[in-house]
């Protein structure tokens, strides 16, 4: 029988996170859920304990590390700690360079690098004293390059990317995983006009069955859909910058 594992997953308020968490739940696992919006929250925590898990709702966000730390300090208490933790809570941003806001960097890369900064610092020194745990983190295929109308998601991307690479060659020897999930484009609950022009658009529930599987094999990085993945790691990532940046540009004027 699989142990009911304990789980993490932030930004669980829709989409990603709430998909994972249903699905973990359907496994009867115990599931920590995190996120900004009460009312949604509670929704995720409804549709896991219906599917059969045990969930532990908790209201905030990943950029306040007092918070993140109350957060932790509740589930040690409740579960004594965590096998895995699923840094997802992230935001976007689709604004061209020439309206260069700084605010807009400023929360992209508090929300996505700086969230996943908070939690790990809370979770880490319990998964190397147990000698045991996984931090998956969900980056994107947009880590790979800076895509345009998207210089703020692309680099807290990056960023994450590096940052979970970096960590995974220090904990070598200690026991605990570090996953990267570079996906490409995956419903997400946004409205349909969103979803247009996206190549290769998975369905959300098939999606995070990818997701979910790279992590169950402690797989280093995680990215799919094969056609899209390896067109971005091995075509656009090797390109030529001059060429890039040609291609680039005429897609964002096109």
């Amino acid at each position: 029988m699989e142990p009911r594992r304990r789980v993490l997953i932030t930004g669980a308020s829709s989409g990603l996170g709430r998909e994972m968490a249903r699905q973990l739940g359907a496994r009867g696992w115990r599931i920590a859920i995190t996120g900004r919006r009460s009312e949604q929250l509670q929704e995720t925590s409804r549709q896991v304990e219906k599917a059969g898990g045990e969930c532990l709702t908790l209201v905030g966000s990943v950029t306040d590390k007092d918070a993140v730390k109350g957060h932790y300090a509740a589930i040690r208490e409740r579960w004594s700690g965590l096998d895995w933790a699923i840094l997802n809570a992230g935001v976007g941003d689709s604004v061209n360079a020439r309206r260069f806001r700084a605010d807009t960097y400023h929360h992209v890369l508090a929300t996505n690098v700086g969230g996943a900064v908070n939690w790990m610092e809370a979770v880490l020194p319990d998964m190397i004293t147990a000698r045991s745990g996984t931090i998956a983190g969900i980056s994107s295929l947009a880590a790979w390059r800076g895509l345009p109308g998207a210089g703020a998601y692309s680099a807290s991307k990056a960023a994450l990317s590096t940052l979970l690479e970096s960590t995974r060659v220090d904990l070598r020897g200690t026991g605990v995983s570090v996953v990267t999930v570079c996906p490409g484009f995956i419903k997400n609950g946004g409205a349909p006009e969103d979803e247009k022009g996206k190549p290769f658009l998975m369905e959300t529930e098939a999606g995070v069955r990818r997701i979910l599987a790279g992590i169950d094999r402690k797989q280093r990085v995680v990215h799919f859909p094969w056609p899209l993945s390896y067109l971005m790691k091995y075509a656009i990532h090797n390109m030529p910058d001059a060429c890039y940046d040609w291609l680039m540009g005429r897609l964002a004027t096109g």
